[in-house]
């Protein structure tokens, strides 16, 4: 062992390979602020120039790309409220009020340092992998994951504030949205209506970029003026150390839910992070700040993601399956390179072994110290006119999500999700709990399945289970208790005024969202029952709790009971027009002039320096085109 670990020490320290480290770590942190990219992304375009190297070289290049891409992807979500994955969403909802109240730098600094320790903690488990991950990935059966999918799921919802209700119907479309396509357990489509693009579902990269980032954009846009609403104060970095400091349970309790879904395989850091997140919320003493910048839920998730895509190489190593798509990736290029993981892996390349630890513990204290030095600079970025970021930050967005599918549908469905989470955000609806459904529901089906024809229903017997199912129930206990207890103690007179307006019923965007969910969810029910058994389970478990939940909200708007939401302002719809009719001018003219034309008239609506407007929406166009050639994206 001691022989393996020398022969890895000396390659390891050859400037060389330390120099192609550093090459994926600055790569890493270039794609990881694009969104659509991410981790998968930077291993992929990076694979085909590391294949010409050796595989301590070629290998070190993946792994510094990996081990920094989900620190970089928070500038993004901090600074623009966008996350470019679905595992940067909690970042993107904490940081970015946190970067609005002028603590840009705070969010940046407490962030990178999370992830820092998360991706340590995963190298620590990556290094013990031998002789405790094994049996530990063997001991969990598919009754076991399946209930861990639901644990998440049940945290996540508990994100709400006081209204349990509508994290419950969030949860429940999420989870029904996630069905689309070819059923996992029968050879059936559900909800395509015939329309091939439907086939695989919807994206989730779509969906939280939709949900996030435009919805974010739109809202910005409306408000005008910059990003903090608050003086930047240079000296934040150290604000963000002492959050860690302070919060240190908080990172810790993130980093080990990150191994633990690092080690299951194929679950990876999108449900790691959003369960970090709820755990993180539901845990909290105080609960009110949760969703409005506390960097609680920053730090739990920002933990978590480092840990999941560093022990995503347990099972990829010790079982050959991959633990996450950029794992996929990185077991590619080691069949490549000659190498087969799998039980005797560790025992016959105990050298590589070594290396691949070394790397990933280094491209997470590089990665972040990188990021971490430069991020009161960045922050600098919040006190700029929000107008002239939003031009570069929506072509990115365009292009991230025609990345995904290649298809003009890609726009229309990110309008959509962009819509959705504008109304959800406007009316105060949880929107992270929709996108944890979304996540947990491929693998709930396929683990309930898979438990079921192995085991019948004697799975839920288990001990695991048993402890997995009481944990549910307590968490979905105290959350209600929670919620009645915070309307109790309520002082009538700070009820908002359509809770005091006895019956009655005005139509407003959280009765709107409601009154659309329940007939959506209904209407799914009834095409539920018309299915094959073994595709209609799932979505009756999220279409029947969902619409129940979405006729109690309308039932408490006809009692009065409920707080009725104000119309957006005028200035907000008028960008959601704006960018609607740029993107349904992409069919008809190609992306780059229906881009131009789009920006050139938001900046009309929201920025002052009018003899700016030309040049700088050209300058932006040229620069999407730039980065579709750099990246490979076809343009339509």
């Amino acid at each position: 062992m001691w022989e393996a670990a020398g022969t890895a020490l000396v390659a390891f320290a050859d400037p060389y390979r330390l120099s192609m480290l550093l090459i994926g770590l600055l790569a890493g942190g270039i794609i990881g602020m694009m969104p659509g990219l991410g981790g998968i992304g930077a291993v992929s375009i990076l694979l085909p120039f590391v294949l010409t190297l050796d595989p301590f070289s070629g290998l070190a290049v993946l792994l510094g790309a990996t081990g920094v891409v989900y620190t970089s992807d928070t500038i993004a979500a901090i600074l623009f409220g966008t996350p470019t994955s679905a595992s940067s969403g909690p970042t993107a909802i904490e940081g970015f009020a946190m970067a609005r109240r002028g603590e840009a730098g705070r969010a940046l600094g407490g962030a990178f340092l999370a992830s820092m320790i998360g991706g340590l903690v995963g190298a620590v488990v990556l290094t013990l992998a031998i002789p405790v991950a094994g049996p530990l990935v063997l001991a969990l059966g598919t009754g076991e994951l399946l209930m861990l999918a639901i644990v998440g799921l049940a945290y996540a919802s508990g994100l709400v504030g006081d209204s349990p209700t509508r994290g419950i119907l969030s949860a429940a479309l999420g989870l029904f949205l996630g069905t689309v396509g070819v059923a996992p357990s029968a050879p059936e489509l559900r909800f395509t209506f015939g329309m091939p693009y439907l086939l695989d579902g919807f994206a989730l990269t779509i969906l939280a970029l939709g949900l996030f980032g435009v919805a974010e954009v739109v809202v910005m846009l409306g408000q005008g003026g910059a990003i903090a609403q608050q003086r930047f104060k240079l000296s934040g970095w150290a604000d963000g150390a002492r959050d860690v400091v302070q919060h240190w349970r908080v990172v810790a309790m993130g980093s080990v839910i990150g191994v633990i879904f690092g080690v299951i395989p194929a679950v990876g850091a999108s449900a790691s992070t959003w369960i970090a997140y709820g755990q993180a919320g539901s845990t909290a003493r105080d609960r009110s700040l949760i969703g409005k910048g506390d960097p609680r839920g920053m730090l739990a998730a920002e933990g978590a993601n480092n840990a999941t895509i560093t022990t995503d190489l347990v099972p990829t190593l010790l079982f050959a399956v991959p633990g996450g798509p950029a794992a996929a990736v990185f077991l590619g290029a080691l069949f490549v390179y000659g190498y087969y993981p799998g039980p005797r892996f560790v025992q016959m390349n105990l050298d590589l072994m070594f290396l691949i630890v070394w790397s990933s513990a280094l491209a997470a204290v590089l990665g972040a110290a990188l990021c971490f030095a430069a991020s009161p600079w960045i922050a600098r970025l919040t006190r700029i006119e929000f107008g002239l970021v939003a031009a570069p930050l929506v072509a990115v967005i365009l292009l991230g999500s025609f990345e995904v599918k290649k298809s003009l549908l890609d726009f229309g469905a990110l309008f959509g999700f962009g819509v959705l989470g504008w109304l959800m955000k406007r009316a105060q609806w949880p929107r992270a709990p929709l996108l944890v459904g979304f996540v947990l529901a491929d693998p709930i089906e396929r683990n309930f399945w898979l438990a079921y024809q192995l085991h019948g229903w004697g799975w839920l017997g288990g001990p695991i289970v048993l402890g997995l199912m009481a944990v549910v129930v307590i968490h979905v206990v105290l959350t209600f208790r929670r919620a009645l207890a915070g309307r109790r103690a309520r002082p009538a007179e700070a009820a908002p005024p359509a809770a005091r307006s006895g019956r009655g019923l005005r139509l407003d965007i959280d009765l709107l969202l409601a009154l659309g969910a329940a007939v959506v969810l209904a209407a799914a029910v009834v095409r539920s029952l018309e299915l094959a058994p073994d595709s209609r389970l799932v979505p009756l478990l999220a279409a029947i709790p969902g619409a129940v939940a979405a006729l109690a909200l309308v039932a408490g708007h006809l009692r009065g009971r409920a707080a009725g939401v104000p119309w957006p302002p005028r200035s907000e719809v008028i960008q959601l027009v704006l960018l609607g009719a740029g993107l349904a001018a992409i069919p008809l003219a190609g992306l780059l002039p229906a881009l131009g034309v789009y920006l050139l008239a938001m900046l009309w609506t929201r920025t002052r320096l009018r003899w700016l407007l030309a040049p700088y929406a050209a300058a932006t166009t040229a620069a999407a085109w730039g980065l579709s050639k750099a990246f490979n994206i076809p343009l339509p």
